[in-house]
């Protein structure tokens, strides 16, 4: 794992008082305020009452768009009208509303000067792809970078767009984007593979044939997976008249197109005719995120987002309900005690100065669908007027492979985007909680990937700085075993405090916390 060095005077500007201050027109303080007593009402007893309702039976494990999750969503709202808290849309409205829909898994094939490649053989779509070319855009790598672009002097508006995993070298064999030996994001297809897509798209492309042999099969084996069980993928809908095609190729229907993807690398039209024939059916479905909101006493307009899962996965073929207490019951319960102090801070005059936030998310176990509208369809909020986003997405276990004190946090992404962030959390943490912070899970190499899989990451592909709590799967993960009787309540006690000591500061912090560097 990649340390930090503390550099004492940023840690000085990253950390303000551990306290509250108030002052005059002289600067001049007035009075002093901790934020213990209100972290004390975050108790055990509190988080287990909430959660033994949350992730009951009742809820039906809170699929998406289920009859569970709405029961989920009207628990929420009656808790943050009970709290005196208000809803964060000015309609008074606590949900959002996240259009979603669920497209079967797709039916067809591709024609490529004649001859016919079949769906789940050749080529992987999990969308309908639908147009006939008769040429193709080969953009090399498909990359658009503030030091490289394959796009210069490259029309793609209306046009199939071919592109190929990797990046490109110099003369020497160094990477021309990290200007190193090191390969930069764009090689690993985790993480470009939705940016080469949204790029595409942004330039006008009517689609992206995407070339990678070396990861076919994962995603064969994933569309096997889906047509094997009569699967389908769940999606923010698109209003859009013509949806973008991202269609999945193995060398044999690569080559078919370009015969020299491996070797060639310049972008170029390539005349081939391209028909693509593949359906599918879309089925609406009606979810919603639920957000309140505690405004800040003297700068309103800047928001620190406080973020949290309220779906599960529901109910099993066999009729076994997946209860989800830990995930991401634990999260949600969280953030209700968090909302419930700085209401009680707010209501004894020291209310935080920032506006606080409080987002339950939809859909993320359907791919981050709920925090995604948010950030990319509708922020209620001003994305530039963020600060930063806590996510919580299970803090109530033990992770079994796991070896050292109990009382410990896995912390992500506090050290991707601002140095400032991350001291602050290391030094709230030491004066208050004083959990071991793990940050096992923050390496860059880790294989799980767990930076990109849970709602923070849409708030960091935006440049907003995260922390991401998380204490690890365990045998119960996405299982009926995860249940409130298994939560270690301790835990789930200190971590929500020193989630909510950590937002204390960052809300009442003078400046907000200094991006320094790019989103990853």
């Amino acid at each position: 794992m990649k340390k930090i060095a503390i550099v004492i005077a940023c840690l000085a500007a990253a950390c303000n008082s551990s306290q509250k201050t108030t002052t005059g027109p002289t600067n001049k303080v007035m009075a002093t305020v901790s934020p213990t007593t209100f972290a004390n009402t975050i108790t055990e007893a509190e988080l287990k009452e909430h959660l033994y309702i949350y992730a009951s039976d009742e809820f039906e494990g809170r699929e998406t768009g289920q009859p569970g999750q709405k029961k989920a969503v009207e628990y929420l709202k009656k808790q943050y009208e009970a709290l005196g808290i208000p809803a964060a849309k000015s309609d008074g409205n606590y949900f959002q509303n996240v259009p979603l829909e669920m497209s079967k898994l797709p039916d067809g094939y591709i024609s490529i000067n004649g001859q016919e490649f079949d769906l789940g053989t050749d080529i992987l779509t999990f969308s309908k792809a639908e147009g006939d070319f008769d040429e193709i855009v080969f953009l090399g790598y498909g990359i658009d970078d503030e030091n490289y672009s394959d796009y210069t002097d490259m029309d793609v508006n209306g046009k199939l767009v071919l592109i190929k995993l990797g990046e490109p070298k110099n003369d020497q064999g160094v990477y021309r984007i990290s200007g190193t030996n090191e390969p930069s994001i764009w090689s690993n297809v985790s993480e470009s593979f939705g940016k080469r897509m949204e790029i595409a798209s942004g330039k006008g492309a009517k689609g992206v044939i995407y070339y990678d042999e070396s990861n076919f099969g994962r995603f064969k084996q994933r569309f096997s997976w889906m047509k094997n069980n009569d699967s389908g993928q769940m999606k923010l809908k698109n209003n859009q008249a013509n949806d973008f095609a991202s269609i999945l190729v193995n060398a044999k229907a690569a080559k078919a197109i370009f015969k020299d993807i491996d070797s060639e690398d310049s972008p170029k039209s390539v005349p081939v005719k391209v028909s693509l024939n593949v359906t599918s059916e879309n089925n609406a479905i009606a979810s919603e995120n639920v957000i309140a909101i505690v405004k800040g006493s003297e700068i309103p307009d800047e928001y620190l987002v406080l973020s949290s899962h309220l779906d599960h996965i529901g109910v099993t073929a066999s009729g076994a309900i997946n209860n989800g207490a830990d995930d991401d019951g634990s999260g949600t319960v969280a953030l209700l005690e968090i909302a419930e102090a700085f209401k009680k801070a707010a209501d004894a005059g020291n209310g935080p100065k920032r506006s606080i936030v409080f987002l339950h998310v939809t859909g993320e176990e359907k791919g981050l669908l709920g925090s995604q509208y948010y950030t990319d369809v509708e922020p209620i909020f001003p994305l530039a007027n963020t600060v930063a986003n806590l996510n919580i997405d299970m803090i109530g276990r033990i992770d079994p492979k796991r070896e050292g004190d109990r009382n410990y946090i896995y912390l992500i992404g506090s050290d991707k985007l601002s140095t400032e962030l991350h001291e602050l959390s290391e030094e709230v943490n030491k004066k208050y909680v004083n959990l071991e912070l793990d940050y096992t899970y923050n390496d860059e190499n880790d294989p799980n990937r767990f930076y990109y899989r849970s709602d923070h990451y849409n708030f960091a592909k935006n440049n907003i700085p995260i922390i991401f709590y998380f204490n690890g799967t365990h045998d119960d993960y996405h299982r009926p075993g995860d249940t409130p009787d298994k939560i270690n309540y301790d835990l789930l006690q200190n971590r929500t405090r020193l989630v909510f000591y950590t937002a204390w500061e960052v809300a009442n912090r003078n400046a907000r916390v200094v991006v320094d560097k790019a989103a990853q």
